[in-house]
């Protein structure tokens, strides 16, 4: 696979943005959001795909964070 050239990467951004809002704008359901998933996959080179899906988790995990802070789980009681 040859590298994206700059308007196949433009293409390739324009199509996650427009996926990402539109899950923003549906609360993360995805079956609102078929023709910009099939946009973006379409768009973009798979690993791309793959990669900006991590990204968006991990960055809606450290707002999370930020504004939730860490709440560690509770794990097994031991008994003294």
């Amino acid at each position: 696979m040859s590298a994206p050239n700059s308007s196949e990467r433009k293409a390739c951004w324009d199509s996650r943005d427009l996926l990402w809002k539109c899950l923003d704008d549906n609360g993360d359901k995805a079956e609102s959001c078929l023709k910009f998933q099939g946009e973006f996959e379409s768009n973009c080179p798979a690993q791309w795909v793959k990669y900006f899906s991590k990204r968006r988790d991990y960055l809606k995990y450290k707002v999370r964070m930020e504004t939730e802070g860490f709440k560690p789980a509770e794990g097994p009681k031991q008994s003294s």
